[in-house]
């Protein structure tokens, strides 16, 4: 955020933080969100990367086309294991998988 509009809401009483200060969350629980949206966004590139449609992948997974839309949209209700288990299936390596998770640019899906 530019500095001057920064200013220009605090003046008006607006409080200006991060989403960790306004949800109250400890760094364990900052860092274990930041993996499942790198996860998250890692399938949705590797799917794209490979020009295989929602349904495709669901069809490999035994899953629905819902699902994976959730997958890639970064819905906590998805278990961090279904990610991981359909990254694999997208045929990701382990290698990339823990770039994925370190946030390494260097082959991060």
């Amino acid at each position: 955020m530019r500095e001057q509009k920064k200013r220009r809401l605090e003046a008006a009483g607006w409080k200006i933080g991060t989403a960790s200060e306004l949800l109250g969350l400890s760094a364990d629980e900052e860092a274990y969100i930041e993996i499942r949206l790198r996860l998250a966004k890692g399938l949705k590139n590797r799917r794209l990367k490979r020009r295989v449609t929602q349904t495709e992948l669901a069809q490999a997974i035994h899953s629905s086309q819902s699902r994976i839309a959730k997958m890639e949209a970064g819905d906590p209700t998805v278990s961090i294991d279904l990610l991981i288990r359909t990254l694999l299936a997208l045929g990701v390596s382990s290698g990339e998988l823990g770039d994925m998770i370190s946030g390494s640019p260097r082959r991060a899906a």
